[in-house]
């Protein structure tokens, strides 16, 4: 079944004042929506980052996918590659946006076609996408409660009001999860922290513990500690966590925190790929991977990841970037087919308010996303809202994702500086 058509359209989704280790989050996040039409008339759907170097790779292969066979992933991958860049693009990169990093452009375009090539064979043979990835052995997925120091949407008129105001300090965060968890039904906790003194982050996990005793907890400050940091932390939030995420730099600063605490530490940032997650079983640096099929390279190649892990004894979980419906299908597909799912999946979705779907948004009931028998990844696109958020996209100032450079706009002297404290 040979593919007529590929689409790619950037859209603009409002996103709240979200502070992180890098700065602050900007008041649009980015994305990437891909429709690949079969000759069927079927349409194959797909969202990724929607940074610029990822946008041009994708507007820049779409064409040549024409003519090509659905079923014929191999051969998008390599139209993807001939259509990368040779050389350095000069774009911007920062750590915590996958989609500037240049490194990983080529796996990230792979990764966004192929999602929407397997919606589009699955649609095409009238089954859910699961059943492509070898069947669902759960048949919903549990996410987590992702909570995020931020400022109130009157910072700055760019921002939209979002239903959770201000959160600089503990109150406020238990306040944050009490919505989160009260409209969602989450059971695990994810902070993000890095942002204020890590003693008063510390602070924050133990006033959810006291409030949330039968929630799982996780504190992430995106390596922004020194080792010092990380293990007065550690000892402070001793029996309160599932894992640390993330707390200190580098493999090797990993492996000596784990190796001083014990505590089992989950990584989305020091460990991104084959060659990092080589040496860090040999370092036993990370114990929990948290895997995000957008750079890791598709849906399949997260599916061979998982297997790597559950080998090695490695517990697996799910990064998140703000992202949209599609996506969060796309990891609810993928997380039902694998046997080894140890913890809930990170989701941004609940801070998003837009959406691109016909119907709206994806429910999250018991904190679980469930799997429905529609085929492909079950959602379909409504044009008109696509229309207005791609219309967002073309008045919007931002073209690369740079949460330095926002925060520099309140605080000019900022700078990035890891680790922080």
């Amino acid at each position: 079944m040979k593919i007529t058509a590929v689409r790619v359209t950037p859209i603009a989704i409002k996103d709240p004042a979200l502070l992180n280790a890098a700065g602050v989050h900007e008041p649009f996040g980015l994305r990437s929506i891909i429709e690949v039409v079969g000759a069927n008339g079927l349409v194959g759907l797909s969202e990724t980052y929607g940074d610029a170097p990822v946008l041009d790779l994708l507007t820049r292969t779409g064409p040549s996918l024409v003519g090509l066979s659905a079923f014929d992933v191999h051969g998008m991958l390599a139209r993807v590659a001939a259509h990368a860049p040779k050389i350095a693009t000069g774009h911007v990169e920062m750590e915590l946006a996958p989609g500037s990093l240049a490194s990983n452009l080529v796996t990230s375009a792979y990764s966004a076609f192929e999602v929407a090539f397997m919606d589009l064979q699955a649609r095409t043979i009238g089954i859910p996408l699961v059943q492509l990835l070898g069947g669902a052995v759960r048949n919903k997925v549990p996410y987590s409660a992702y909570l995020f120091y931020k400022w109130d949407a009157s910072v700055d008129p760019e921002y939209a009001p979002d239903p959770y105001g201000e959160a600089v300090n503990a109150q406020q965060i238990v306040k944050q999860a009490h919505q989160m968890i009260d409209q969602y039904g989450f059971e695990s906790i994810k902070l993000k922290a890095g942002v204020f003194d890590p003693e008063k982050e510390a602070d924050a996990v133990l006033a959810l513990k006291a409030v949330f005793p039968n929630h799982q907890l996780r504190i992430d400050p995106n390596s922004n500690w020194s080792m010092a940091t990380s293990l007065r932390i550690a000892k402070k939030l001793d029996g309160c966590l599932e894992y640390y995420e993330d707390p200190t730099p580098t493999l090797e600063g990993m492996a000596e925190l784990h190796k001083a605490t014990g505590l089992p530490l989950a990584s989305n940032m020091v460990v991104t790929n084959w060659a990092e997650l080589k040496r860090s079983i040999e370092l036993n640096s990370v114990q929990i991977l948290l895997s995000d099929h957008h750079f890791w390279g598709g849906l399949r190649a997260t599916q061979a990841l998982a297997r790597t892990c559950q080998t090695f004894g490695l517990g697996l979980s799910m990064h998140s970037n703000s992202h949209l419906g599609i996506s969060l299908m796309a990891m609810t597909h993928l997380a039902a087919s694998v046997h080894h799912l140890s913890y809930a999946c990170d989701t941004h979705y609940p801070w998003q308010s837009d959406e691109i779907l016909q119907g709206g948004r994806v429910p999250i009931t018991g904190g679980c996303v469930h799997l429905t028998d529609k085929p492909g990844l079950g959602v379909e696109l409504d044009q008109d809202k696509l229309a207005e958020l791609h219309a967002a996209y073309n008045v919007c100032r931002i073209r690369t994702r740079n949460d330095v450079v926002q925060m520099q706009r309140f605080r000019p002297d900022w700078k990035q500086i890891k680790p922080r404290f």
